[in-house]
């Protein structure tokens, strides 16, 4: 991936110099074997941890890298270009601690982000049950007081590392209705808490996704983010940020599989040409990547609106829309380019057109995201 990045500082120009290099010699050279054998890639996540791009848009004062929204997308596409589990990982990470870090207290900031933002632990994020999708108000997971704090019953679903991350952003029902939903941070270990067994994904699969059961788990008051009631607000302004980083993942598997395309285009040949001279396949690919660059356009306008901080919740959803249905098309279109073997296992065209595909539906459908549009409109 040999993107040129128009970034606002030589920080930022050196984090993307170390990521592309982390990408080259740690992760793709095994991304095809633990992908095909859904082997979790544990020393993947410790490197890029120790490098500190784990938690790179939170205060430096908490343990984080301190960088914009419009630098940490731009590096978390160059690992998504790489390797798409991965990348997915590391948004919903940074996900699972903004909760935290926008509506903790002090004194809970003090004593819960430096371990959350070091680089030796990752987070989940755990809205979703099995009934309960699109429709967050429905779910029916609750958190009952009791003298000494909660007591948690119920189950979730679709939870990325589950079972493996250090702790996951619980959202419960502890009173009636939409305003009745609370979140917390629930620790890995607690008692009462297991996790089924990994989804048999069409993609993404050396990253696990399971569901979590919560058989009467206990939790201090002190877990409690935010005021009871708050969930839902917790939950949907942590989205906006994580529908960006779905957009900036999409990007980076359309940019992989754009050059995958480009580059099996310039070596076969036939009628005695590079098949990329022929102009029905190289205006395919310019199309391609046009899709492309326009995603990128899309969610660096709303990662910029966020850094200034400006209203970007429609922009996300427009960033994860247009990004994630590029994605599927520049996916698509590069199987077409390698033909008969763009649908086999041994060319990465079939592996990113099968992740892309995910892109459209998790941190909410893109018809959730029309919805949100058109209801900006109003």
């Amino acid at each position: 991936m040999t993107v040129n990045r128009l970034l606002p500082t030589d920080e930022a120009h050196a984090l993307i110099e170390l990521t592309r290099d982390i990408c080259d010699k740690v992760m793709d050279p095994i991304v095809d074997e633990y992908e095909k054998q859904e082997k979790y890639p544990a020393d993947v996540f410790a490197q890029l941890g120790a490098a500190g791009l784990l938690s790179l848009p939170y205060p430096e004062e908490w343990g984080g890298g301190d960088q914009p929204y419009e630098v940490y997308l731009q590096v978390l596409e160059e690992i998504a270009a790489r390797w798409a589990a991965v990348g997915v990982a590391v948004s919903v990470h940074s996900l699972a601690c903004y909760p935290m870090f926008a509506f903790g207290t002090p004194e809970q900031r003090e004593r819960f982000l430096p371990e959350m933002l070091g680089g030796q632990t990752v987070g989940a994020y755990s809205l979703s049950e099995p009934q309960a999708g699109s429709d967050a108000a429905a779910l029916v997971c609750r958190a009952s007081r009791v003298d000494d704090g909660y007591r948690i019953t119920g189950e979730k679903s679709w939870i990325t590392h589950g079972g493996i991350a250090n702790y996951y952003n619980l959202f419960a029902r502890t009173g009636d209705g939409s305003k009745g939903i609370s979140c917390f941070l629930v620790p890995d270990g607690v008692d009462g808490l297991s996790f089924g067994r990994p989804e048999e994904k069409m993609g993404l699969t050396a990253v696990p996704t399971t569901t979590a059961r919560y058989d009467d788990v206990h939790l201090p008051e002190e877990r409690r983010i935010g005021a009871e009631g708050q969930g839902l607000q917790i939950a949907f302004s942590a989205l906006d940020s994580g529908r960006l980083g779905i957009a900036a993942v999409a990007t980076g598997i359309a940019q992989a599989a754009l050059d995958e395309a480009v580059a099996y285009a310039k070596e076969r040949e036939t009628f005695g040409r590079k098949i990329i001279d022929h102009q029905g396949l190289g205006f395919l690919l310019a199309d391609m990547a046009a899709a492309v660059e326009s995603a990128r356009a899309t969610y660096l306008d709303a990662a910029r609106r966020r850094d200034a901080g400006l209203p970007y919740s429609r922009n996300a959803s427009v960033a994860k829309l247009i990004a994630t249905d590029a994605a599927m098309k520049v996916t698509t279109d590069a199987v077409q380019v390698l033909g008969g073997n763009g649908y086999t296992r041994d060319f990465r065209p079939e592996r990113l057109m099968r992740e892309a595909k995910i892109t459209q539906i998790f941190e909410g459908t893109n018809q959730i995201q029309r919805l949100v549009i058109s209801r900006s409109l109003a």
